[in-house]
């Protein structure tokens, strides 16, 4: 009998083993999601990443795609990751291991702090080309920026609320990431837009941690403060999204004029219904492609125009259909 009990408990502390080491494997796995090609690097010509701010964020897996669609077109590797949740330690730990392995390149979000220019230094310091996508740090030694003149953009949500709304404005903002240059590029345009306006106002922020659901608790809480609130600004992919799931909860039918950030189809079909005013029109599958190209030339040579800004507009009620069509410009 005593026999078989202490067999009975070697079998439960193997299995309690068993269940540790493939905790500790799923955490590994959760902390950084990297995703499978088929294909291996060794195929291909040069092998090039691209670290997404979030890796299943919608704006970032067009950025992807067009990154995919030149690398394809050139016989280039690219291997796509980042971190499950937007973190930039998790962005920084993963932009350290790329340069170990010693990639051929790495475009990236820029990230603001030491820690990061530090990085692009040890990179290129090993010949590895670095390119920033969608936020710049410019002084860093990265080789060029790809995207948006995120300063002009920020302009022209202020541009856009001067010129469809009458009367005196309380605007909250909600943005992505307090700590986000593009983010903060972005306020500073809208600001220096609306300076000499005295009838707009700004009144209060809230993060949404570049989610939906943040963004709508961002709404609520910015309501609940400042209940005169008469304009929402959303300066990140998803926060116009949120800020109508925010306004349709706490408050229905209060009429607030509301600018979003990117043309996601969920956002284009919102302004279609007359549930967002606008939206600021970036082009991720544009700089994806446009870095891809740009990092392929650096592969041979350097290059001179080290800020390649795409194109960024104004997308209102009567602009939907054609953008859809592909005949806006």
């Amino acid at each position: 009998m005593l026999k078989s009990s202490k067999g009975i408990i070697y079998i439960l502390i193997c299995v309690l083993l068993i269940i540790s080491l493939s905790g500790v494997s799923y955490y590994g796995y959760k902390t950084f999601y990297i995703e499978k090609e088929i294909a291996e690097p060794s195929e291909y010509k040069h092998h090039i990443v691209l670290i997404a701010e979030e890796i299943d964020n919608e704006y970032w897996r067009l950025v992807e795609e067009g990154a995919k669609k030149a690398a394809a077109e050139n016989d280039i590797y690219l291997e796509y990751v980042g971190p499950l949740k937007a973190d930039n330690d998790q962005l920084l730990k993963l932009f350290d291991r790329m340069i170990s392995v010693k990639v051929d390149g790495i475009i990236i979000q820029g990230v603001e702090g030491a820690e990061f220019s530090e990085l692009v230094f040890k990179g290129t310091e090993r010949h590895i080309p670095i390119i920033t996508i969608d936020t710049d740090v410019k002084d860093s030694v990265r080789k060029a920026y790809v995207g948006t003149d995120n300063f002009y953009a920020g302009q022209l949500v202020g541009e856009a609320m001067i010129k469809n709304t009458v009367g005196k404005q309380f605007v909250g903002i909600v943005t992505g990431r307090y700590d986000s240059i593009n983010q903060q590029e972005r306020m500073a345009g809208f600001e220096e837009a609306i300076k000499l306006v005295e009838r707009i106002q700004i009144v209060g922020s809230q993060e949404s941690n570049i989610t939906q659901i943040g963004a709508a608790q961002a709404t609520y809480t910015l309501l609940k403060e400042h209940p005169s609130i008469t304009a929402l600004v959303g300066l990140s992919a998803l926060d116009g999204l949120g800020i109508v799931e925010g306004l349709n909860e706490i408050a229905p039918f209060k009429d607030v004029y509301i600018t979003a950030f990117d043309v996601l189809p969920r956002t284009l079909s919102l302004i279609r219904n007359g549930e967002i005013d606008v939206t600021i029109a970036q082009y991720p599958k544009e700089m994806g492609y446009e870095a891809m190209k740009l990092m392929m030339k650096l592969q041979k040579q350097d290059i001179l125009d080290n800020e390649v800004y795409t194109r960024t507009q104004i997308v209102e009620k009567q602009d939907v259909d054609r953008l859809r069509q592909g005949e806006f410009n």
